[in-house]
């Protein structure tokens, strides 16, 4: 039986009070809205701290400062709500703070290591240069998550504010590699990485509206996880025009002229 025969969807933004600085809760709207778009019943929830973590089928974690970063991953990890339900196949999707704490570990303001939710095998320690801030744009790697379908992703856009440098393990796979921006910051300008249904990424937009192939690629975890199929299309003329908007104002600052060659399609 397919996720799309035991309805609703559940969509829950997880800690919007402390994990909400960057807008990132527009995550879970975008999923929402694709899915009822699609004839999904569908429902969004704003899992506030401090309350339960209810059951849902995708988690979305978002980006926040430090303290708050750190307060969320001690709750979650003493809760275990969220650990069970990936066990149960459910869909975490994490930016930036959020990718930071599905983690193994992960540092603080004062480069204090804390313990992450050991989601992804992933390590972030506070970097020595200048903060990541600003435009971000990476090629999915070969090895990278497939649409329903099977098509490869294209292209990823967003903007990041981060100063952790995030090294990816064997257990995880790296999302894509950086060509313009900084990313993971690691030596292989990599991007984001995944593990099963679990994905995480520095990118802000919030990118699941500048990436909606992205999107779809969630939901298609979620509403069928045993064997995704072809999501239904959905007319994306305006998403499309703020994706290239974008991806042209990244084109237009860097430093070289094989972005575009490097980037490729940008639909």
């Amino acid at each position: 039986m397919t996720r799309a025969n035991r309805l609703p969807l559940t969509v829950a933004v997880v800690y919007p009070d402390l994990l909400g600085t960057y807008g990132d809760g527009g995550n879970g709207l975008v999923l929402a809205r694709r899915a009822a778009w699609r004839g999904i019943d569908t429902q969004l929830v704003q899992a506030w701290s401090g309350q339960p973590l209810p059951t849902a089928d995708i988690y979305c974690i978002g980006g926040g400062e430090d303290g708050p970063e750190v307060r969320a991953a001690a709750v979650l990890n003493a809760d275990r709500t969220l650990h069970r339900a990936v066990d149960g196949g459910a869909v975490v999707f994490g930016v930036c703070a959020g990718f930071q704490m599905l983690g193994s570990r992960f540092p603080d303001s004062a480069n204090r290591s804390h313990d992450g939710l050991g989601l992804l095998d992933a390590t972030t320690r506070k970097g020595t240069g200048h903060r990541a801030v600003g435009e971000l744009v990476a090629t999915v790697a070969t090895d990278g998550p497939r649409l329903p379908g099977g098509e490869r992703l294209p292209p990823l856009t967003g903007f990041e504010n981060h100063g952790g440098v995030t090294t990816v393990g064997p257990q995880a796979r790296r999302l894509a590699r950086v060509v313009h921006g900084v990313g993971n910051g690691d030596d292989q300008r990599s991007e984001g990485a995944w593990s099963g249904r679990v994905l995480g990424t520095y990118l802000h937009g919030p990118v699941l509206a500048r990436n909606t192939a992205l999107a779809d690629l969630l939901l298609g975890w979620a509403i069928s996880p045993s064997a995704p199929g072809s999501l239904e299309p959905l007319d994306d003329t305006e998403e499309l025009a703020l994706r290239n908007e974008r991806l042209e104002s990244a084109e237009a600052s860097a430093p070289n002229r094989l972005f575009a060659r490097l980037v490729g399609h940008r639909h």
